[in-house]
């Protein structure tokens, strides 16, 4: 097993790279870090590099990076991997500032790219007053979430936070309730991804800032069932679901097995378990999804009205 300690970065493939770029920059607060002729690294203020965006013939998701501990072989890494059957290769070109990565492709063909240390850009002024503090989760939809999950708690050292039903499952591989997700569908692709803001008022001045821009939040202000965030969604220009979101629940002692209490938890404590009130696991307050935000699920994913037998 290769424990993985948080995510680092996401890379998105675009036909439209300059809109992408503009969107990133201007709605969500981000700041180009490395621009090259096909391809942008962006960056959050406070200097972690979180998306790439490079150009392509679709839109779609191409890789996530993970980090992992310093004491962690990469060479050894890569043995063990080969040794499980999961080919795999040693990069320098991730991005500049990543010296050395450790590449291979999960069940889902979704590139990971782990890696120990990386250069951090100085701290910079926020472009605006809704710019994120970190990337949090990505979410996949994906045709075996058990496979998925299997993989990433196998090889990786995911730990399972929670499931909604046997469809949703949500991985943590640090303190925060959750890190990847994994949504069964009928087809393999990214379902959204996820910018952690600072407190309550930060997502409020990031409603008022969406507005200015004239981009329309597609679900929330809201506040989850699983994971207790909250949280509001929009599209970026290719449609891709983005996610604000504040308070996500804390897993701050593992061998005690449940997440730092929070008032709105209805379990006490709250432990991992398996939600079978599919409306309550979507909200404990707030608007029920637009259509919008509803047609990027499947056929395969339960409604908010629906509970498991």
């Amino acid at each position: 097993m290769i424990p993985v300690t948080a995510l680092g970065h996401v890379t998105f493939e675009t036909p439209d790279l300059e809109h992408q770029i503009a969107h990133y920059t201007q709605v969500v607060g981000l700041t180009v870090a490395t621009r090259e002729k096909d391809r942008a690294i962006l960056a959050t203020h406070l200097g972690d590099e979180v998306v790439i965006l490079q150009h392509g013939a679709v839109q779609r998701c191409t890789a996530l990076a993970l980090h992992v501990d310093a004491s962690i072989d990469l060479s050894a890494a890569n043995k063990m991997l080969s040794g499980k059957g999961i080919k795999s290769e040693r990069r320098s070109d991730v991005t500049p500032r990543m010296a050395s990565a450790l590449v291979f492709s999960d069940p889902n063909d979704t590139r990971v790219e782990l890696y120990s240390e990386v250069q951090r850009l100085p701290r910079a002024a926020p472009p605006h007053e809704a710019a994120p503090i970190k990337l949090g989760h990505i979410a996949f939809m994906v045709r075996d979430p058990k496979q998925m999950v299997d993989f990433y708690t196998s090889m990786l050292g995911f730990r399972v936070s929670d499931w909604a039903g046997d469809f949703f499952a949500f991985l943590r591989c640090g303190s925060d309730h959750h890190t990847v997700n994994f949504l069964r569908g009928d087809e393999q692709r990214l379902h959204h991804f996820a910018f952690e803001l600072k407190d309550w008022a930060h997502v409020q001045r990031a409603c008022d800032h969406l507005g200015e821009k004239d981009v329309q939040i597609v679900w929330g202000p809201g506040r989850h069932g699983i994971g207790h965030n909250i949280f509001i969604y929009h599209f970026d220009p290719d449609h891709r679901v983005v996610e604000f979101y504040t308070e996500l629940d804390q897993m701050k002692d593992e061998a005690a097995g449940y997440f730092e209490p929070r008032p709105w938890h209805k379990d006490r404590p709250q432990r991992p378990k398996v939600w079978t009130d599919f409306k309550a696991a979507r909200l404990t307050w707030g608007p029920p999804p637009t259509p919008e935000y509803a047609g990027t699920h499947s056929k395969h994913t339960p409604s908010t009205t629906e509970k498991a037998s």
